[in-house]
């Protein structure tokens, strides 16, 4: 290249970065192996990790209902707060949805996999996508899935299910054909939304195998029963194994559940192959899980292993092999996708960018976070605490936390000071 041409590449303007956004189901913050987790295999989230930033404290809100993840997806397509979120999307305030954001700035917009929030909020997302499950939950070989329809009518009797492939294969194979045919003259924005790990946990046969429940560690804050009412003690999730819990029973569990974790990986990994360089990938979760921690299955509760996320970011200009302590939460990525791609955000979007520590700059991030389930728990979490206030059938009960002493959640203190210090912050 001569000097003239080699003057007019580095003046042209570089492409604008793709977009895309794999979503896991109801996988917990420490269910990936190169964040510290011996047992569980995940060498394609491992492979992302050393290729961008992890964010080891990322978090969701909370839930105003059992299906946490209908507001998860609400406050992480919004950007907005867990009741402004959901009140959005029921129409009592405005709001903007990111990928209709992008396709605004000339993206290409595609999704697939789990949409909790209804047809016409999908339509406002997204120009192309399937295969979709309107749905919360399902068996992931007998899934009802939707073919896209540009006018938006999906009647159940159009859903398609398929024997053969796990609804985790299905939406791979839809995501790696949109790759294939996308109109290579406009960047694209895609999000894949999985279904695993959420039960019903069917690995198949050769996923199972790799984890024999025999083997198995019981975690450290096992418990039989929880020790109090906290509201929530007879939802479904927590009817899927009998009280008390037996070591026996939560250890089939941890291994039927990371064993689909491990085949929710094998996709990550043929998706990772197929990307290009120039795509800012994003891995999140949209809630945690108990199975079997404090004697709980669910995620109704405001423990860590269920309000903590994993989340991961990499691509062009982000830094490579970082771990990050920041408290960030799930309805930041909308400011953050923005801030990375360079797209206006919209005056709605209420999360803050974290783009700065993904380049390496200072980022203080938020003081603490502010945690809801439903109208009977609260929580505030600060990098070193976290308060938990019950209010069950008139009474209350707190639980404090020194989470970098006791991150496992199992030793509450009786701390006057510290009490007041956070009670003040949760008002």
């Amino acid at each position: 290249m001569n000097r003239r041409n080699f003057l007019l590449a580095l003046a042209a303007p570089k492409p604008r970065p793709n977009v895309l956004f794999l979503f896991s189901d109801d996988q917990r913050f420490d269910t990936i192996r190169a964040l510290g987790n011996p047992e569980i295999q995940t060498p394609n989230l491992d492979r992302l990790c050393a290729r961008g930033v992890a964010f080891t404290q990322a978090s969701i809100m909370g839930g105003n209902q059992p299906a946490v993840c209908m507001p998860s997806r609400a406050m992480l397509m919004t950007g907005q707060s867990l009741y402004h979120a959901t009140d959005a999307l029921a129409g009592k305030r405005p709001y903007h949805l990111w990928p209709a954001v992008f396709a605004q700035a000339g993206y290409q917009t595609y999704g697939a996999g789990k949409w909790h929030n209804g047809p016409k909020l999908y339509h406002e997302a997204f120009s192309a996508g399937g295969p979709i499950f309107f749905g919360g939950m399902n068996d992931h070989y007998r899934t009802p899935l939707h073919r896209f329809n540009p006018s938006a009518q999906y009647p159940p009797t159009a859903a398609e299910r398929s024997p053969k492939l796990s609804a985790s294969e299905l939406f791979t194979e839809g995501l790696l054909d949109f790759l294939k045919r996308r109109d290579e003259t406009k960047p694209f924005c895609a999000y894949v939304a999985f279904t695993a790990p959420h039960d019903p946990r069917q690995a198949p046969p050769e996923w199972q195998a790799k984890y024999p429940a025999e083997k198995m560690k019981l975690p450290k804050n096992f418990l039989p029963k929880h020790p109090f009412d906290n509201g929530e003690l007879e939802v479904r999730d927590e009817k899927l194994l009998p009280f008390p819990r037996t070591p026996e029973d939560v250890k089939k569990e941890i291994a039927d559940y990371y064993a689909l974790i491990s085949h929710l990986d094998s996709q990550i990994g043929r998706i990772l192959d197929a990307v290009g360089e120039n795509t800012i990938i994003v891995f999140a979760g949209d809630n945690g899980l108990a199975v079997g921690q404090h004697g709980l299955l669910g995620k109704q509760n405001l423990y860590d292993h269920s309000i903590r996320v994993p989340l991961i970011v990499a691509g062009p200009g982000i830094q490579r092999g970082r771990r990050s302590p920041a408290l960030v939460q799930l309805q930041d990525c909308f400011a953050t996708l923005c801030d990375l791609a360079g797209v206006p955000k919209p005056a709605t979007v209420e999360g803050e960018s974290f783009a700065p520590v993904l380049r390496g700059q200072a980022f203080a991030g938020r003081t603490h976070t502010l945690h809801y389930y439903r109208e009977f728990q609260q929580a505030v979490r600060t990098r070193t605490h976290k308060l938990i206030r019950y209010t069950v059938n008139g009474t209350v009960t707190r639980q404090l936390f020194d989470l970098q002493r006791d991150p496992w959640e199992m030793n509450n203190l009786t701390d006057p000071r510290k009490m007041a210090e956070l009670e003040a912050l949760l008002r």
